[in-house]
């Protein structure tokens, strides 16, 4: 199939949602194409159309496309500031006497995030007053993810307080506990596709919208208001600002925390 140079990256981006439900055009196209450039071009390939014609019959080739084109990278506390101030002061508008608190770690990576958030919820309840649902887009995160094993230098961000026996380090190897892993459900996950679940107290999503176009990020605003419980709380990026978040039935409540209007 011959494709025209200038719009073979559109091509791309067709033929890439019908192998697999992404849509890539609601990523920024510029960042998206040139990572996705270079990658095809690390691995011999002159065109994407020859590209995803080899990515369709090598399950390995296509699981590091996807892997690419999903920003893996995760931290356990990332900005420790946000999560402190998340536990400080924004804690009564998640934990209500009488229930249990449901969380959702949209986009999660490798897991860093949703244990950590596991880490900050078992610092203040039982085990058994809480429960996080964990999402990603690759699955080969997801893998990662539900083992909870990080090499023991990852781990040095986790306060000492929170750790106790949820976690355990020898050989130079960490092991979130299985009592803690219990409490978190990974889940592969679309944003731009998926539908949401709801109710949740909190939703981390964190670095991860800077990507999406600003109709796809509009969109998913909208449904993270939805997915949340009135009173329930967004923690966003710190390069995610919301303007407006009125519009979406948010209210700002410190630097990078939105909470749903009731």
């Amino acid at each position: 199939m011959e494709i025209g140079r200038q719009d073979e990256y559109a091509w791309f981006e067709s033929a890439f949602y019908t192998l697999t439900g992404i849509d890539l055009s609601r990523y920024k196209r510029q960042q998206m194409e040139r990572r996705l450039t270079t990658l095809r071009d690390k691995r011999g390939f002159a065109t994407f159309a020859d590209y995803l014609s080899a990515c369709r019959s090598d399950p390995a080739l296509l699981a590091e496309l996807l892997d690419r084109m999903t920003i893996n990278v995760s931290e356990f506390f990332r900005n420790r500031v946000r999560w402190d101030m998340l536990r400080s002061e924004l804690w009564p508008e998640i934990a209500r006497p009488g229930r249990s608190v449901r969380a959702w770690s949209a986009a999660c990576s490798t897991g860093q995030e949703p244990y950590t958030l596991a880490f900050l919820l078992a610092s203040r309840l039982p085990l058994d007053e809480f429960s996080i649902l964990a999402t990603d887009i690759d699955e080969s995160a997801l893998t990662v993810a539900r083992q909870g094993a990080y090499p023991a230098t990852d781990l040095a961000s986790i306060p000492d307080e929170m750790r106790g026996p949820l976690l355990e380090v020898r050989d130079g190897r960490g092991q979130v506990a299985p009592a803690l892993r219990a409490r978190i459900e990974f889940r592969r996950h679309n944003l731009l596709a998926d539908p949401f679940a709801r109710d949740f107290d909190v939703i981390v999503c964190r670095n991860v919208l800077i990507y999406f176009t600003d109709d796809a990020k509009e969109q998913v605003y909208r449904k993270f208001a939805t997915a949340l419980r009135p009173g329930g709380i967004l923690f966003v990026g710190s390069t995610e600002q919301i303007f407006h978040a009125e519009t979406y039935g948010l209210v700002q409540r410190q630097p990078f925390f939105y909470q749903r209007l009731q």
